[in-house]
Parts: C-alpha cells; sequence; structure tokens
C-alpha cells in the first residue's frame, strides 16, 4: 500500500493549569500517538492542537516544539466550551503520511481524556 496522508487524534488533560504540566502532558500525548504509529518526524505533515478555556499558562504547540517539530507546521485552538465537557483538556489532530489503513491506527487518549473515546481500542 502506498502511504496516504491519515488523521491521528489524541487528547489529555492537566490537573492544574501550568506551564510544566501542559509541557509534560502534551509533549507525553505526542510521543505516545507518533510512536504506536511508527509515525517519522518527515512524515508529519501538520498537527492542530485545541485546549479548553481554561488553559492559560503555555500553547500547546511551544511543547511539541520543544519536543523538535519547529518545522512542523503547528496550529493552536480553543475548543468548543461545551456543558459537561473535559475541564483542562487538550486535543490533538495529526496529519501525517502511512502506509497503515484507518483501521490499524492507533488514536491516543491520556490521563483525564481516557473517557472521551471508549470506543476505540487501547
Amino acid at each position: 500500500m502506498a502511504a496516504l496522508v491519515r488523521a491521528l487524534r489524541g487528547a489529555t488533560t492537566v490537573d492544574e493549569d501550568t506551564a510544566e504540566q501542559l509541557n509534560t502532558r502534551v509533549q507525553e500525548l505526542v510521543c505516545t500517538l507518533l510512536e504506536r504509529n511508527g509515525v517519522a518526524h518527515d512524515d508529519i505533515v501538520s498537527i492542530i492542537f485545541t485546549s479548553t478555556d481554561d488553559l492559560h499558562s503555555m500553547f500547546p504547540a511551544t511543547a511539541a516544539r520543544a519536543l523538535g517539530l519547529g518545522d512542523v507546521a503547528l496550529l493552536c485552538a480553543r475548543e468548543l466550551d461545551i456543558v459537561d465537557g473535559a475541564p483542562r483538556c487538550v486535543r490533538v489532530l495529526v496529519h501525517a503520511y502511512s502506509e497503515r489503513g484507518r483501521d490499524e491506527l492507533h488514536h491516543v487518549y491520556l490521563e483525564g481524556a481516557r473517557g472521551l473515546r471508549d470506543d476505540l481500542p487501547e
């Protein structure tokens, strides 16, 4: 199968809005997502991050740049403010070239975000 652009999803939460915890949790999320899917740096097309309105201490993209992804197109946006939505949550959407089929992708939900997608296998 030829490499196609695939979309990988994931999310994590933080216990408190600090730059240190956001940095740690976002880096863990991105690294786990890339590792589980066998995505190399040069395979990444772009990464979109969203965060809930209660997070202000840093841009999630800053954590990704610290991983060496500064040459990748990174974008941060606000998550919709939905009643009963997960608080202090960062979501990620990675576009990357992959030879895996959609049914072979491993989306990653960590910390308090695990329950957001209980329909997906770990």
